[in-house]
């Protein structure tokens, strides 16, 4: 690290832009690990580069400069995520499990912690939780790479189409043609709407209070009554999906009847209540098995997302390797 090119005090200046940029990168990729990638990637440009830094731009807007050629690189050679809903028709709660797809395929959670600056203003960190919803996030990926970048600074950041032009070095005639294409292409992708969900409202709480219960105590009456009709339920790496109640069930009892005992543990992932599930372990505790991120909309759960990456997920959003038997 000694042809590193910045003064020492430099780096704990870099560091404030962290979150901002992390929430940024995560928006353009739809995955939290190629998003700190990218980020650590920024900060190591930012610092070598410091000395030719000529303070035309602000400090905030050269590092979204390097974050956005970082993340437009990254996706050169990627194709785009998405969710499982994205790529096929709902399937049968009783038939096979299909195989595996590639990490690369999917939209990965990440904890809100990671990804929002703070703030004291709550409703602009309402806008920056709703920008990360799983289904926002996966609607951004329908953009191509630049016309994204625009959408995000523009509609997400507020940023002025001088500024953006300016970033991309591209005119505002083309930033302002780029976000009306994007707007349509966003509006066809038709993201789901969830209830704001943090912070909960009494309502909210009471909701999650009863999924928990049922969850853990396995009791599928009390837990499909909390289910909007068209609910899902989606898996990664799996590609396979299920809609409805019904079809929940039916895999809960079928299938996926291994989750039977499951302890969950709150944490909050893309602005939405979420959990670590811990299935039992044959030789006592619980050991991980899903990051789960729960989507509610008008006093339902819409969605119930089973990441099961556990390896890579747990440690991320600070969840323990294992959960002991607890003492009697």
């Amino acid at each position: 690290m000694s042809d590193l090119a910045a003064p020492p005090d430099v780096a704990q200046e870099l560091e404030r832009y962290r979150a901002e940029l992390t929430g940024y990168c995560y928006r353009m990729l739809g995955s939290a690990f190629e998003a700190e990638d990218a980020v650590q990637d920024t900060m190591v440009r930012a610092w070598r580069s410091y000395d030719r830094f000529e303070g035309r731009s602000s400090l905030r807007s050269w590092l979204y400069r390097i974050a956005t050629n970082a993340c437009l690189d990254i996706l050169g050679g990627t194709g785009r995520r998405a969710r499982p809903m994205d790529l096929a028709s709902p399937g049968s709660a009783e038939g096979p499990l299909p195989g595996t797809l590639p990490e690369s395929t999917w939209i990965s959670p990440a904890p809100d912690g990671r990804l929002l600056p703070a703030t004291s203003d709550p409703a602009d960190l309402a806008d920056q939780r709703e920008s990360v919803r799983l289904a926002f996030v996966a609607a951004l990926q329908h953009l191509a790479p630049r016309q994204r970048a625009v959408l995000i600074l523009r509609e997400v950041l507020a940023w002025k189409a001088a500024e953006v032009a300016e970033l991309l070095d591209t005119t505002v005639a083309s930033v302002n043609s780029a976000l009306q294409r994007a707007r349509a292409t966003l509006a066809a992708a038709g993201p789901a709407t969830t209830d704001p969900a943090l912070p909960l409202d009494e309502e909210q709480r009471a909701l999650l209070g009863r999924y928990v219960a049922a969850f853990e105590s396995y009791d599928l009456d009390a837990l499909t009554s909390l289910l909007h009709e068209d609910a899902t339920l989606s898996m990664p790496p799996f590609g396979l999906w299920l809609r409805g109640p019904a079809e929940i069930r039916t895999w809960m009892l079928g299938i996926g009847a291994g989750c039977r005992g499951s302890r969950l543990v709150p944490v909050t992932a893309n602005g939405t209540p979420g959990f670590g599930q811990y299935r039992p372990s044959p030789d006592g505790g619980h050991e991980p098995w899903a990051l789960q991120v729960i989507e509610i909309s008008q006093g339902r759960i819409t969605g119930l997302n089973s990441f099961l990456d556990t390896e890579r997920l747990f440690p991320l959003f600070g969840l323990p390797a294992r959960l002991e038997p607890e003492a009697r």
